[in-house]
């Protein structure tokens, strides 16, 4: 299998602790392989057919959201060309496909009456999968809130968590006889913290209160949705739920409030989620400001926050280097950004670490009743120019993944039960509150014209999947 040679890339895409050679075969026959996209990021169709607005839908129509106003009212319009997709995800050898359900696709008011044509979408995706060979994985909420429910209070409203819970049911109910892998929440403390918290991302609230409410039901519905799932699946069907993370170290390793802050980001970035959902409750001790939750803790609720899933998503892209800030109150942190620090970093200003996704692994596998750990998503967004030939090369992704994937591999040789990967994203999409400049996918993606081409990085995910590219890379 061919290799990539790019000595003009900074050593930063070259970890020394990445295994020099490896090969699939490296990790074993039963090691899950696939790419990840989302419904919003990707469908477009944003009113056809019955469905209702998310909160995405109206977000991106507020001025000044969205890098240079744009909207996913098209994305790539996947809702259209997914049979032409996954013929490409079927030549390209990618044995798993990751997406997820609109909410308010198949339940336009968030509850009540189903539209029966997006159910119906849902279905045919299924088993377009199923026949190409392809093993669909469906992540019931990724991010877009139906509007509706957001007029009701959304996250911050206790409801949610039953209205979720029989969302989740009636989607499992019609696709649970033929999907065995299921993801309830896709990064809670993203759509928490920057959609409660600090106003990025939809619904685009900056209220404390909100945020700690919004926190607390949205741990309990990761919980009470794998419980929602477990009553109406098979019993062969597989739960998990996903988490973003960041591998944290202080700015300043000997001056002491800097390893202060860098426990308290810790807590509030990677813990604050997981240990709930592994019956550890809440990072009270290193972050005092989660006491006040107690504001909105029921009676009974700290039996109903943890869930024995079958996996957990590890959703990791960099590292963040973490300083004492007497600006920034409650945490008394802040980041010290890719950019300031002077070091490799992607179109999203995140530093170039692969080496973060082995540290965060090894956290994930630490706590003593962790079950075995699926990366969801890993990637690396760099800016593409597709040259005269057709051929998108793009040799620091490329790099990027390698290295990452490399990562992967040391973290089971160290003991770690990672059993997949999931690169993210199959397609280059829209990036939430960035809009479309941010590249991720393997398949680059013309947004006037829609085409699909096979970038260098996906030719080389496809070589090391052991399937031999096409001549030019052009997709359907």
């Amino acid at each position: 299998m061919p290799d990539l040679i790019a000595p003009d890339l900074p050593a930063a895409f070259f970890p020394p602790t990445t295994p020099a050679v490896f090969t699939r075969a490296d990790f074993g026959p039963d090691f899950r392989w696939g790419v990840s996209a989302a419904a919003y990021q990707t469908e477009g169709a944003w009113n056809l057919h019955g469905k209702g607005p998310s909160i995405w839908d109206e977000f991106v129509q507020r001025p000044g959201r969205i890098r240079r106003g744009e909207t996913a009212q098209v994305g790539t319009d996947f809702y259209h060309r997914w049979p032409q997709d996954l013929d490409l995800l079927h030549q390209m050898g990618i044995p798993d496909f990751r997406f997820s359900v609109a909410w308010s696709r198949v339940l336009p008011q968030g509850t009540g009456a189903v539209n029966a044509a997006g159910l119906d979408f849902y279905d045919r995706l299924v088993d377009g999968c199923l026949a190409r060979g392809i093993t669909p994985w469906v992540t019931l909420y990724h991010w877009d809130l139906p509007a509706a429910l957001q007029r009701r209070g959304g996250w911050a409203n206790r409801d949610v968590v039953g209205w979720f819970t029989d969302y989740a049911q009636r989607v499992a109910a019609r696709l649970g006889d033929r999907v065995q892998h299921w993801m309830v929440l896709n990064e809670p403390m993203v759509f928490v913290g920057a959609g409660q918290l600090l106003g990025l991302h939809a619904p685009g609230r900056r209220s404390l209160g909100g945020f700690l409410a919004s926190v607390h039901h949205a741990a309990l519905t990761q919980a009470e949705g794998g419980r929602a799932l477990r009553a109406v699946l098979p019993a062969a069907a597989r739960i998990g739920t996903t988490f973003s993370c960041s591998y944290l170290t202080p700015w300043r390793p000997a001056l002491p409030r800097d390893v202060r802050a860098t426990r308290r980001a810790d807590a509030l970035l990677n813990r604050l989620f997981v240990e709930p959902a592994l019956g550890l409750g809440y990072p009270v001790a290193e972050l005092p400001l989660l006491r006040w939750l107690d504001r909105y803790i029921r009676p009974g609720d700290e039996t109903r926050l943890p869930f024995a899933f079958d996996f957990l998503g590890v959703q990791n892209y960099t590292r963040e280097v973490v300083r004492y800030s007497p600006y920034v109150p409650l945490a008394w942190a802040s980041l010290v950004g890719a950019k300031q620090r002077g070091v490799p970093h992607t179109q999203m200003g995140w530093e170039v670490y692969p080496e973060s996704l082995y540290h965060m692994l090894r956290q994930f596998a630490a706590y003593p009743n962790a079950p075995e750990l699926i990366v969801t998503e890993n990637g690396a967004a760099f800016a593409d120019t597709c040259s005269p030939d057709g051929r998108i090369r793009d040799p620091a992704r490329q790099a990027y993944l390698r290295a990452a994937i490399g990562q992967v591999l040391r973290a089971r040789r160290a003991g770690v039960p990672v059993t997949g990967y999931f690169a993210w994203s199959f397609t280059d999409n829209f990036e939430w509150a960035e809009g479309y400049e941010p590249r991720f996918g393997l398949v680059g993606i013309d947004f006037d014209s829609q085409e699909r081409i096979v970038k260098d990085s996906g030719r080389w995910y496809q070589q090391f999947l052991g399937v031999a590219p096409p001549a030019t890379g052009v997709g359907a």
